[in-house]
């Protein structure tokens, strides 16, 4: 009887650590793209585009094997024009992994593609609420909205992003053009 407590209390022990380093992990993790968005803010835009480019990547890591397959599998269909294969790589990968936000991103954009407005928005909603700062995803609202003619949801979004990100792709542009539809031009 006393072996097994021994073996019982090594059990909960090796668990309570594998818990301490992988919470220990998240929040460097967190930390680092914290770290990331900050200097995002800051940076010019040369700066901005490669610091772009590693909060993408980080993103973008769900954290197993199998889910980044299944997202690099679903990113290979929506490229090669296969949008209902798309579509079922990325809900297979949001069925897994409920709270990888670049899945539901990733899913948007198929949706888009297919004209399913409705599930892309949802998506997006999901993929922001898990990440608030995803400013692809935030974009790719503003370019949906734009699209069903809700230009001024659509400026609001494109503002979000270029708070987020000041240098991010045609932002600016599109606030500038929008602006003049949902204030009116200047005489």
């Amino acid at each position: 009887m006393r072996r097994r407590w021994n073996n019982l209390n090594r059990a909960v022990a090796t668990l309570g650590a594998i818990a301490v380093i992988s919470l220990s992990a998240a929040a460097q993790e967190a930390a680092k793209i914290d770290s990331l968005f900050d200097r995002l803010k800051k940076a010019d835009p040369a700066d901005a585009k490669r610091i772009s480019a590693d909060i993408r990547m980080e993103m973008s890591k769900s954290g197993s094997a199998s889910m980044d397959l299944l997202l690099k599998r679903g990113r290979e269909a929506l490229e090669a024009g296969e949008t209902d294969a798309a579509i079922e790589h990325f809900t297979a990968l949001t069925d897994h992994a409920p709270d990888f936000a670049e899945g539901f991103h990733a899913r948007s954009i198929a949706y888009a593609r297919a004209e399913l407005f409705g599930p892309a928005v949802a998506d997006i909603e999901r993929a922001i609420s898990l990440r608030p700062r995803h400013f692809p995803a935030i974009y790719g609202l503003g370019a949906i909205l734009e699209e069903l003619g809700e230009t001024d949801l659509a400026y609001e979004a494109y503002a979000r992003v270029h708070s987020i990100h000041p240098h991010f792709e045609d932002v600016t542009t599109k606030l500038e053009r929008l602006g003049n539809e949902v204030r009116g031009s200047e005489l």
